[in-house]
């Protein structure tokens, strides 16, 4: 992928704009949308034929998809997180999992990104619900230079994926970030104190300004950006929390299932350490507005997450203390 962008973009007008290319350069691939609007106004060119709006049937939608990769062809579903991971989960599960077709799953409006409308919008347990199918890749590209490559990545990619895309645009990863390749983790900062792994785009930009407050205090954070949930990059997590006593995870998602659920799992069994997790509140409706007021109610933001961070550190200063 030529040059990362320099301003703030959606990651959801970022992946429009990359499958609108791969439609023109792969007879094979077809788009299905389900009423979400993100496509007017765009030119499918030859293309247009393999477009298909089905409207608020996210359901039905899910069916057709899996229906077309048995085909052979390489179908994207465009619809919204709260949608694809709850109102159509059956046919996900039944239709694409169990017979790991590639059928990319492209879920917008992920986490509290549709906060003005409530809590029918919020996708607060997609992560937890697709990371569960064995067969399901589960991504959330952190900014749209990510977005775009996980579109072309996902050839390589045989059975289903499930992508969760922001609504809003977000700033960029700093420059020198490197590419997001799904399946690995990315080393964002070094520090040796305390580890925060992160998911999502305002949680990283949110995980690096607080290493910013963090060192301001001497304390070292690494900062991690899993933007893949599975297949879990193991190996990475476990290099970095070797160094450290304690393991922050933050993420737009409920703190049960997700990343800090599957983070506390794995380091159970490999490296024990103390987990903080910092997401939403296991409650269903955890409040109303936009996406940012949401998460700093919550305090999923930089100032949140440092101030968790040293009232953890403070109060349990032997397990911090390196020999």
């Amino acid at each position: 992928m030529s040059g990362e962008p320099s301003q703030a973009i959606a990651t959801r007008h970022a992946y429009r704009d990359r499958l609108v290319a791969l439609m023109a350069a792969d007879p094979r691939v077809v788009c299905l949308d389900t009423d979400t609007g993100l496509f007017t106004g765009t030119d499918f060119g030859p293309a247009a034929c393999r477009y298909l709006d089905l409207g608020i049937a996210e359901h039905t939608a899910m069916a057709a998809a899996a229906a077309m990769a048995r085909t052979g062809l390489v179908p994207f579903v465009n619809t919204m997180a709260t949608f694809a991971s709850t109102r159509a989960l059956e046919s996900v599960k039944i239709n694409i999992a169990y017979n790991e077709l590639p059928v990319r799953i492209m879920a917008t409006h992920g986490g509290v990104a549709a906060g003005h409308l409530g809590f029918t919008h919020f996708a607060l347990e997609d992560l937890a619900v697709m990371r569960a199918l064995p067969a399901m890749t589960v991504v959330v590209p952190a900014d749209a230079s990510a977005a775009a490559s996980v579109v072309e990545q996902a050839a390589a990619i045989d059975g289903p994926l499930y992508v969760r895309l922001g609504r809003k645009a977000t700033a960029p990863l700093p420059a020198g970030s490197g590419q997001a390749v799904i399946g690995q983790v990315q080393r964002l900062r070094d520090g040796d104190d305390v580890v925060i792994a992160c998911c999502g785009p305002l949680p990283v930009l949110a995980g690096l300004s607080a290493a910013e407050l963090l060192a301001r205090a001497g304390i070292g954070a690494c900062v991690l950006n899993v933007h893949t949930l599975r297949p879990f990059d193991l190996a990475t997590l476990l290099d970095c929390a070797a160094r450290s006593a304690l393991v922050v995870t933050v993420e737009e998602h409920r703190t049960t299932g997700g990343l800090g659920g599957l983070v506390a799992e794995v380091l159970a069994e490999s490296v024990p350490r103390r987990v903080l997790r910092i997401g939403l509140p296991d409650v269903l409706a955890p409040g109303v507005g936009c996406q940012e007021e949401i998460l700093q109610r919550h305090g999923v933001d930089a100032q949140g997450i440092a101030g968790r961070v040293r009232a953890v550190l403070e109060s349990q200063p032997l397990a911090w203390s390196r020999s």
